[in-house]
């Protein structure tokens, strides 16, 4: 399924040097006046493909930062989940973006009750997600940190990390998706960066029904 090609988003230097201005005002301005809008537009571009993919409304949510007081945020975001008014609580898509990269992901994080439902389904089905998800995605434990793990040099003890965390570890989450360096010429193409992003959605939608 193709998305409607009108106004695509692409992203340029200027976007990702965003997160190297000082200050919770002054970042938060260039957030929103050069940022925020690219998200939305992505947001309401890609919901009708997630709808189609998951078989149920994906409603998207830009963040906001609004409980941020002192410290700018380090990256930005839109998410995509089955609930209209949020998706922290839900398994969800989201896209984003650090400094360094942006990121297109599938999460289970911290307020999520779904976190021992995905442990025991990825417990029971690691052979066929090992096998199945792209050498080139990565994993992470830890949302607010840049840093993961390639899907290449996951062995079974960092699965089955994976797996204790979320069952006995109330603040854990996990992250699994791709990302693609802020050099990448493929971002400032808008078309591309789009089926990109829809493709992997698809990859990714197996780990999403792990979740339920």
């Amino acid at each position: 399924m193709t998305t409607n090609t009108q106004s695509i988003p692409n992203f340029v230097a200027e976007d990702f040097n965003v997160f190297a201005i000082s200050g919770l005002e002054a970042r938060m301005s260039a957030l929103i006046e050069r940022v925020r809008p690219k998200l939305t537009e992505l947001g309401n571009q890609l919901a009708s493909h997630l709808t189609a993919l998951c078989g149920e409304e994906m409603f998207p949510h830009v963040a906001k930062h609004a409980r941020r007081t002192i410290n700018p945020p380090n990256d930005t975001w839109v998410a995509w989940a089955n609930n209209k008014r949020g998706y922290k609580a839900h398994p969800h898509f989201q896209v984003g973006m650090f400094g360094s990269h942006l990121f297109i992901i599938f999460a289970v994080i911290y307020e999520s009750d779904n976190k021992k439902v995905f442990a025991k389904h990825l417990a029971e089905h690691l052979k066929e997600v090992r096998e199945t998800i792209p050498a080139n995605y990565f994993w992470s434990l830890d949302h607010m940190k840049p840093e993961g793990t390639p899907h290449t040099e996951m062995n079974d003890e960092a699965f089955e990390t994976i797996i204790h965390k979320l069952q006995h570890i109330q603040k854990s989450e996990v992250l699994c998706g791709l990302r693609i360096d802020r050099d990448n010429p493929l971002l400032a193409d808008g078309e591309k960066l789009l089926r990109t992003i829809e493709h992997t959605f698809e990859q990714l939608l197996p780990l999403y029904r792990l979740a339920f």
